[in-house]
Order: structure tokens, then C-alpha cells, then sequence
């Protein structure tokens, strides 16, 4: 049993004006991959795994359409090399735009059929933040998604598509898939798993594989900040019986469409200028902010500064901000040194519509480093320890924290570049806020242009009519 295993995993804000370039990725090649944490689970199951490349990067701008076409030429030269194959597997995201292309996803797809062949069977895993198209599921046998946001299930949707294929591999019974398209498309941070409705929504999926001859049902969410046709809701079965497949589908479909208007923030929300004046007053602490329009992990700059703005403004104290992308400041910061004072922009560096403010601030700690991309510095301006990096990233876990000597739990106000807090940060937030700020991951959706939608979708669209309508593969009996 002889298995390739490839993917590029990214998700992509088509308003994002910074493409996402080969630095910005993490790379992982043959053997290696098998050594890492996100693929060693393969190593538990009875098949020859034959790893060729993986390349994985936090949510931002289009991908620059020459690494693509490089990485897409090395996936497919390494499934040649490696023929003759019983199965390739692939990790994708779902949510990946490559610069001047629709549906990157399905061209990679298609592209890994073309050279395998119609007998080779073709397993993905997805993001449940991902994007379907008629095109994708052309080309695939077998398909799961992550049941949980934020994302605490990866490894087991990995094990769930690799443990379809072993499978069908092993006892010769070949599925197929079917998907239905719902027209909603909603932000994550309005869908998470964590609150009702999504809660119970997801929780059902499971117990819908008991049925006779369904092997996985899956439910996209879609990625709402992808101005693309393929963009919005579905349901996605993989099995043997089409006519349970059908039946859990159109359920499915029916259930989210009835429910588009139940899916509420599950924090409380507010402008930034009425987040930070609840996060002064609150008598418990930490309030935690989450900055949501310039969320990295949804696809933001990360480069905003208007929550700062307004932080100094008011003179707030006890703040940790993490951080801002600034790669001028963080290199004064490092040129100046630990102790010295800077007087600096920070901010507006990357999304030209986002204005910088100007700070002193004191070089509190530098990162050790060596490599200019990941320097980041803690910059101390009033009562605010601010971080700046020379590059777009997160600050989810305590880890990120304590490293550069910040603990979260002690501070009376911590900002963040997120959407729905991750699993490190939600449990200690005292009150837990989520600004709707600007930026290019905006929560109000309708605010978007939708130049590529196909027909009306909510909730950009409010009145119009709707019943599920479930499409086969056309790897379908073939």
C-alpha cells in the first residue's frame, strides 16, 4: 500500500493588500515531514508513505503565483518519481488565493489527478474555514474537515481522511464523494464551535457516520473574506450509500440555512473606542481585547495601530499589546538597544489605509535572534509594553508570551490581533471583548465588495428563497 502525501496549507484574504511570499511559509520535504509533529501520525498506519512537500503559512494576502507554480511543479514531479501509487493524500487548508487565480485549490487538484491517474485513489483533509468547488470534488475519493473553531481537532481530521484511504485501500471498497452548496457565508468569529448554534451544529456530525454506508460527513463554513465564486457554506459526504450520503446532506444544508440568523459573536463585542474604555473600567482583569479586523490568523496585515491610538490616548495602564508588524521600528529598536529610548512610527508599514502613530517608547527586551524576519522587540510607551515584530504573526499561546518576559494573567488590560481567543488566552480573559475594528478581515461582512459572488448569498443578500440541492462527483460510479 504505496501513498503519496502532499499539500500547501494557507488562507487568503483577497483585500489583503501583502502577498504571501515563500519566506512567509514553513517548508517540510520528504523524510523530514514524517519526523515532524504534523505528520508523524502517519507513521502508526500499515502503508508505505511517500512524502514529497508540504509548505504551511498563517492566513494573510494572495500567494505570489511564481512560489505557487514552483511548489505545484515540485508536488507533481515528486508523484511522478514516485509511481506506481495505490493513494495520495492530501493536508490542505481550503482557503488558499493565489495571486490572479480562482479556486487555487482545485487547480492543484486537478493538477494531482491529471498525473496519477483515474485509479489512484485521492484523500484531503480541509479546514472547516475552506472553499469547495464542483472542480475540487471532481477529483477527490475521499474528504474531511475540522469539526471545531478554534481549531482543536487538526490531528484527528488528518487521522480521519488517511484512515478513509487505508481503508478503501485495504478492502478494495472504493466511496465517493457528494456536496451540497448553502448560500451563507458568515465570519468565523460568528460560527465558532465554542457557542450555539455552531455547538450543536458540529457536535451531530459524528453521530450522522452511523448511518449505513456514510464514512465522514463534513460542514463548511466557507472563508468569507475570499471575494471568489467558490466561496460559501456546504455540506461534504464521503461514503458508499448515495442515497444516505444525499440524505445527510440535504439535512444538513436545510439545518444551517435555518439557523444563518441564529449565529451571534459569542463575546461581547463593541467599537475599539468602546472596548478599551469597558476594558479601563473593569474591576477584574485581565480584560482581554481582541483587535478582530486585523486578526493574522483570518487573514489581517497585522499592522493596524488605531487600538494603540486610542490606548495612549486615554492613558491606559497595566496594557499588553501583542503586537504589532512593524519591521522599521522593531530594527530601531534593535539598532538602539535594550534601555535606550526611540521615537518611532509604529504601524500603517503594510496596509497603506491604516495611519502609524508616533511614540517614544523604551527598548524593554529584544528577542534573541539571528534572523532579521523573526526579531521582535518589547517596547514600553507610557503604561502600554508593546511588541513589534519585523514580521506578521499571532500571539495565541502563553509561550509567546513568557519569552519575551510578559506574563498575560498579571496584566489589568491584553490586546490582541484575533478574532475568537484561542484556547491559552479564552479561559483568563476577565472581561473577554472582541473589537470590530477595520481592516481587511472586517466582522461586517456586508461592508465588503462582492464583485465574484454567484447569485445571492446572506448575508450580503437578505430576501430570497432557497432549498438544498445535493451535486455528485463525477468520480461517481465511474
Amino acid at each position: 500500500m504505496r501513498i503519496a502525501v502532499a499539500g500547501l496549507h494557507t488562507e487568503c484574504s483577497t483585500y489583503n493588500p501583502v502577498l504571501a511570499r515563500e519566506e512567509d511559509f514553513t517548508v517540510v520535504r520528504g523524510a523530514a515531514m514524517l519526523k515532524s509533529d504534523y505528520f508523524n501520525f502517519l507513521t502508526h498506519f500499515p502503508a508505505e508513505f511517500v512524502t514529497i512537500l508540504h509548505a504551511r503559512a498563517i492566513a494573510g494576502g494572495p500567494v505570489e503565483r511564481t512560489i505557487y507554480e514552483q511548489w505545484k511543479a515540485e508536488i507533481i514531479e515528486g508523484l511522478r518519481s514516485a509511481m506506481p501509487l495505490d493513494g495520495v493524500y492530501l493536508a490542505l487548508h481550503g482557503a488558499m488565493f493565489v495571486d490572479g487565480m480562482f479556486d487555487a485549490e482545485g487547480d492543484l487538484i486537478s493538477a494531482v489527478r491529471e498525473t496519477v491517474g483515474d485509479k489512484v485513489l485521492i484523500a484531503a483533509s480541509y479546514d472547516l474555514h475552506g472553499n469547495l468547488s464542483q472542480k475540487i470534488v471532481d477529483n477527490l475519493d475521499m474528504f474531511s474537515t475540522y469539526r471545531t473553531a478554534p481549531h482543536i481537532d487538526v490531528p484527528d481530521t488528518m487521522r480521519r481522511a488517511v484512515s478513509m484511504l487505508v481503508r478503501a485501500l485495504r478492502t478494495g471498497v472504493r466511496p465517493s464523494i457528494i456536496w451540497a452548496p448553502v448560500p451563507v457565508l458568515l465570519p468565523g468569529e460568528r460560527t465558532s464551535t465554542q457557542d450555539e448554534p455552531a455547538r450543536s451544529f458540529y457536535v451531530q456530525l459524528s453521530a450522522l457516520e452511523n448511518r449505513t454506508g456514510v464514512w465522514d460527513a463534513s460542514f463548511q463554513v466557507g472563508y468569507v473574506w475570499a471575494d471568489e465564486p467558490r466561496a460559501t457554506a456546504c455540506a461534504v459526504v464521503t461514503g458508499t450509500d448515495q442515497s444516505a450520503m444525499q440524505q445527510v446532506a440535504t439535512e444538513l444544508t436545510q439545518q444551517y440555512w435555518d439557523l444563518r440568523g441564529a449565529f451571534k459573536f459569542g463575546t461581547k463585542t463593541g467599537s475599539i473606542d468602546e472596548c478599551v474604555k469597558w476594558a479601563m473600567a473593569a474591576t477584574t482583569a485581565p480584560a482581554i481585547i481582541a483587535e478582530s479586523g486585523d486578526n493574522p490568523t483570518g487573514g489581517g496585515v497585522g499592522d493596524r495601530a488605531e487600538l494603540l491610538a486610542a490606548l495612549m490616548e486615554r492613558n491606559a495602564l497595566g496594557v499588553i499589546f501583542a503586537g504589532i508588524a512593524d519591521a522599521a521600528a522593531t530594527k530601531a529598536a534593535y539598532e538602539a538597544g535594550v534601555g535606550e529610548v526611540i521615537r518611532v512610527k509604529i504601524g500603517g508599514s503594510l496596509d497603506p489605509s491604516s495611519a502609524p502613530v508616533e511614540v517614544a517608547a523604551e527598548v524593554i527586551l529584544l528577542q534573541a535572534t539571528d534572523k532579521e524576519l523573526l526579531r521582535e522587540a518589547v517596547l514600553r510607551i507610557g503604561g502600554i509594553d508593546l511588541v513589534a515584530t519585523a514580521r506578521r504573526r499571532p500571539f495565541h499561546n502563553f509561550g509567546d508570551f513568557e519569552r519575551l518576559g510578559l506574563n498575560p494573567r498579571d496584566a489589568k488590560i491584553v490586546v490582541v490581533k484575533s478574532g475568537y481567543l484561542s484556547p491559552d488566552l479564552a479561559p483568563i480573559a476577565n472581561p473577554s471583548l472582541m473589537a470590530l475594528s477595520p481592516g481587511v478581515v472586517d466582522q461586517f461582512v456586508e461592508r465588503l465588495p462582492r464583485a465574484h459572488k454567484l447569485g445571492s448569498v446572506y448575508p450580503f443578500d437578505k430576501e430570497f428563497e432557497w432549498s438544498p440541492h445535493v451535486r455528485s462527483s463525477a468520480r461517481t460510479n465511474s
